[in-house]
């Protein structure tokens, strides 16, 4: 299950760059996620968790600019790799196998990009317009990662 969640947060990472390692953060920050001993435990330190918030908040915003490139062109698609990579990685600690998660995580990546941009334009040709599709897709993007990051969080015991 934690490689599909793996899978899942690289979509994510297709959909909104950003979003991605923001709510791996805040996992990693709130304790659902334990990467304390691991190579990314900075991404559970406040720092990180305000810098990719505030990074995940602009891509939302910047996203809706007509200026902004397609994210299949090289570096905007490269980044969506990276961050679904990392944000795999991090959810593949979980269950002991950074690797496996990366390379799930980077699936996704693909998975969200490549579909995330078929959706959007498809839902845009629907609407008559772009904006209503690009709120969906934040939409979707926000909700999914939460699911995932909070899907990881210990059952509290009553």
């Amino acid at each position: 299950m934690v490689y599909l969640f793996a899978c899942l947060i690289g979509v994510v990472a297709g959909l909104r760059a950003m979003t991605a390692p923001a709510a791996v953060a805040w996992a990693a920050h709130l304790g659902w996620l334990d990467l304390s001993s691991s190579w990314l435990a900075f991404l559970g330190s406040i720092w990180a968790v305000g810098i990719l918030t505030v990074l995940a908040l602009v891509e939302f915003v910047t996203d809706q600019l007509p200026s902004t490139p397609s994210r299949k062109v090289p570096p905007q698609f490269g980044a969506r790799l990276f961050t679904g990579a990392v944000s795999g990685a991090a959810i593949g600690l979980h269950s002991g196998s950074w690797l496996a998660g990366l390379v799930a995580g980077l699936v996704g990546a693909v998975i969200g990009t490549l579909g995330g941009a078929a959706a959007r334009g498809w839902l845009a040709a629907r609407f008559g317009r772009d904006l209503p599709a690009a709120l969906i897709e934040d939409a979707v993007a926000v909700l999914l990662a939460y699911l995932i990051v909070s899907s990881l969080a210990a059952p509290v015991a009553v």
